[in-house]
C-alpha cells in the first residue's frame, strides 16, 4: 500500500487492515488533521486556562456574551431517519460479539463506542472500524472456539451512532507530518470515509455521539469538521447528526450554545452522568468541603446538583426541538444469581421511570438483558409517540447556584467507599491495559468514566484531609495499604495487578492531578 505524503502508520498491518487503512482514507484523515488539529490544541489550552482560573477561586456561570443565543427563538434540525424514536439505547465497544449482540438487542440505537467502553489498542481501533463496515453491509459473523455462532438477525437492527474518542486523546499509530493525530479525527474520519455513503444508501446516515466537550467553541470545531467532511466527500450538508454528551461541569452551563453551534447537525443532548460526577470533582478538587462528594455509589440522580443538571437538560433540549437522552444504567443483571438480578432490574426500572417521567425521550443501558426493562418503562410513558419533545418543561428554572450546589449532596466519605474506589480502580485499569474497556465489577458495568470517579475521589479525599467514618484520615499510606489488601482479596497473583496498581497510584495520590487517567495509561499500551 502506498501511503499519502507525510503519513506514517506505525502499527502492524494485520489481516484485512488494508481495507480500512487505504491510501484514500488516510489522505482524508491527514486532511482533517492539517485543517483542524491546530484549533483542537488551542481549545485544549483554553481548558487549562479555565482550570487554572477555577483553582484560583473562580467559578462557573452562564456566559454573558451568549445571552442572546439563550434568549433567542431557534430550533435544531428535524430528527434524521433512525433517530426519531430513541426510547432505548444500548452502549458498548465495537468488537464483533458486542456489535452483533447490540444490533440484535431490540434497542432503537446502539452507541458504537470508541471511547469510554473501549481501549485504544491498535487492533481495537482498526478492527472496530472493520466490524462497523461489515455490520452495515450485513455480513458480520463470529464463530468462537467454543462453537458459538453469532450473526446479525434479519429485519430491523439498531441505528448505529459512533462515539469517537474525546478531543484530548491522541492516536500514536498514525502520524501526519511527524505529529500524532487526534483520536477524535481518526475515529470520525475512518468511519465517515468508509460508511457515510453506505449508511445513506441503507436509509440511515452517519451519526455520532460527541464526548467530553467543555464549551460551545469545541462544539463549533466539530460542526466545522462535519461541514468540511461532507463537502470533501460530496455528502449533502446536514446529513451528519451528532448527539452531545453533557458530561463535563462547564458544558452544563453552555447547553443552549452547544446545540446552537451544531444546530444543522444536532440530534440532541445526553446526560452523561458518570463523567459529569468526575468533572465536578476534577474542576473543584482543591476547593474544600463545599465540593466534596460522599462515597461514589451513594451519589444518586436525586442529589440536588444532579437533579438540577438533568432538569435543565430536558428543558433546554425540548425548547429547541432536540432529543434529551437519559444516562447509563450501570447495573448488570445476573443470569446465575436471582437475587442479584432482581435487585439490578428494580434499580434500573426506578432509574428509567424517573427519567421518562421527567421528560427524557429515551435512555441508555449497558446490557442486552436490560433493553426490555427500559423499553417497558418508556412505552408506558410514550405509548405510540416516538418521543415527548412537546413536553417543554417550561416550569423548570435552574440557576447557576443550583448547578453548583454540590454541598447539599447527602452522605459522607466512608472506609467502605474508599476501599471500593481503590479496588474498582485497580481492577478496571488491569482490564483496560489488557485491551478491555467495559468490565463487570461488583455487579456494575465499569468503564473509563466510572474509573475516573474512583481515582479522582481518592485524590480529592487525600488532598483535602478527609476523615472517614472510622475516624481515620485519608493518607497516601492508608491508600497504599488498602490497595494491597484489596488486591489480596481478589485471590490472584499480585503481580497480575502490579502495573495497574502503579498506574492507579500515579493518577490517584500524586501531588499533580492528571487530567485523564487514559493519557498515562495509553503510553503504557503498545
Amino acid at each position: 500500500m502506498k501511503l499519502p505524503q507525510g503519513v506514517q502508520v506505525t502499527g502492524p498491518m494485520n489481516d484485512r487492515y488494508q481495507e480500512i487503512l487505504t491510501g484514500e482514507a488516510l489522505d482524508f484523515v491527514a486532511r482533517l488533521h492539517r485543517s483542524f488539529d491546530g484549533r483542537r490544541r488551542e481549545l485544549l489550552a483554553l481548558r487549562d486556562d479555565r482550570a487554572a482560573a477555577l483553582a484560583a477561586g473562580g467559578t462557573l456561570d452562564f456566559l454573558p456574551e451568549t445571552a442572546e443565543i439563550r434568549a433567542g427563538d431557534w430550533r435544531v434540525a428535524e430528527p434524521a431517519p433512525g433517530l426519531v424514536d430513541r426510547r432505548v439505547e444500548i452502549t458498548g465497544p465495537t468488537d464483533a460479539k458486542m456489535t452483533i449482540n447490540a444490533l440484535n438487542s431490540g434497542a432503537k440505537v446502539w452507541l458504537a463506542d470508541h471511547e469510554d467502553a473501549n481501549t485504544p489498542l491498535w487492533r481495537n481501533v482498526v478492527e472496530g472500524q472493520l466490524n462497523l463496515r461489515d455490520a452495515i453491509a450485513r455480513k458480520l459473523e463470529l464463530r468462537t472456539p467454543e462453537g458459538k455462532h453469532y450473526r446479525l438477525r434479519d429485519g430491523e437492527l439498531a441505528t448505529i451512532v459512533v462515539r469517537p474518542r474525546g478531543w484530548h486523546l491522541p492516536e500514536k499509530h498514525i502520524l501526519v507530518d511527524g505529529e500524532r493525530t487526534s483520536g477524535s479525527l481518526v475515529d470520525f474520519g475512518l468511519y465517515f470515509f468508509h460508511c457515510a455513503r453506505p449508511q445513506l444508501d441503507a436509509g440511515s446516515g452517519p451519526y455520532f455521539y460527541l464526548p467530553k466537550l467543555e464549551s460551545h467553541l469545541e462544539a463549533r470545531l466539530w460542526n466545522d469538521v462535519f461541514g468540511a467532511a461532507q463537502e470533501w466527500l460530496g455528502i449533502p450538508r446536514g446529513t451528519i447528526r451528532a448527539t452531545v454528551l453533557i458530561e463535563t461541569f462547564p458544558a452544563a452551563f453552555e447547553m443552549d450554545e452547544i446545540l446552537y453551534e451544531l444546530r444543522e447537525h444536532s440530534a440532541g443532548l445526553n446526560a452523561g452522568r458518570w463523567d459529569y460526577m468526575f468533572s465536578v470533582i476534577k474542576k473543584f478538587r482543591t476547593r474544600g468541603a463545599d465540593f466534596l462528594l460522599p462515597d461514589r455509589n451513594a451519589v444518586t440522580m436525586t442529589a440536588p446538583f444532579m437533579r438540577a443538571y438533568t432538569e435543565l437538560l430536558v428543558r433546554t433540549c425540548h425548547r429547541r426541538g432536540a432529543h434529551a437522552i437519559g444516562g447509563m444504567a450501570a447495573f448488570i443483571p445476573s443470569r446465575r444469581d436471582p437475587q442479584v438480578n432482581e435487585t439490578a432490574l428494580a434499580k434500573v426500572r426506578d432509574d428509567k421511570t424517573r427519567e421518562a417521567n421527567d421528560g427524557f425521550d429515551g435512555s441508555w443501558v449497558a446490557h442486552p438483558d436490560l433493553v426490555p426493562v427500559c423499553r417497558e418503562v418508556f412505552d408506558r410513558v410514550l405509548g405510540d409517540r416516538p418521543h415527548q419533545l412537546d413536553r417543554t418543561r417550561d416550569e423548570v428554572r435552574v440557576s447557576a447556584a443550583q448547578l453548583l450546589d454540590v454541598a447539599a449532596t447527602p452522605g459522607a466519605p466512608t472506609e467502605a467507599g474508599l476501599r471500593n474506589d481503590v479496588s474498582v480502580g485497580i481492577q478496571y485499569l488491569a482490564s483496560w491495559l489488557a485491551g478491555s474497556g467495559a468490565v463487570a465489577i461488583f455487579n456494575l458495568m465499569e468503564d473509563a468514566a466510572t474509573a475516573e470517579i474512583s481515582r479522582s475521589q481518592v485524590w480529592q479525599w487525600l488532598h483535602n484531609d478527609v476523615t472517614l467514618d472510622t475516624g481515620v484520615r485519608v493518607t497516601r499510606e492508608l491508600v497504599e495499604r488498602i490497595a494491597d489488601e484489596e488486591i489480596a482479596k481478589l485471590g490472584a497473583d499480585p503481580d497480575r495487578y502490579a502495573e495497574a496498581r502503579g498506574l492507579f497510584m500515579e493518577v490517584a495520590v500524586a501531588d499533580e492531578f492528571v487530567d485523564f487517567l487514559t493519557l498515562p495509561a495509553y503510553e503504557r499500551m503498545p
